[in-house]
């Protein structure tokens, strides 16, 4: 039974693992697509995958760096949130549609 507790013990590499899956799905939701809200969407999940990786080290590492880390990304990702929005609603007040090729037309 010892060989079955420690077969299913969490480690970091699950950590690592979990958070490279999610960021990859978040960067394919930036590359991909051209609706800038999924791609606000991908931005977010990137940097929730960065924050469990910061979490996960923090942890294995007994340091508390990792997880103060976790809350200026956190503040980075509301301030990136407030400005894409405020960016996104300009968009879509003038061209009634939300796409990524009309934030060229944003200049003066």
């Amino acid at each position: 039974m010892q060989n079955i507790s420690s077969f299913l013990e969490v480690g970091l590499t699950h950590y690592l693992t979990l958070s490279a899956i999610i960021f990859v799905i978040g960067m394919g939701c930036v590359l991909l697509r051209r609706n800038a809200i999924v791609m606000m969407m991908g931005i977010e999940i990137m940097l929730n995958a960065v924050n469990i990786s910061f979490v996960a080290f923090s942890k294995y590492t007994g340091k508390m760096e990792g997880q103060i880390m976790v809350f200026f990304v956190m503040t980075i990702a509301a301030a990136e949130a407030a400005v894409g929005l405020a960016l996104i609603v300009t968009i879509f007040k003038r061209f009634k549609e939300v796409n990524i090729r009309f934030f060229e037309h944003l200049k003066g």
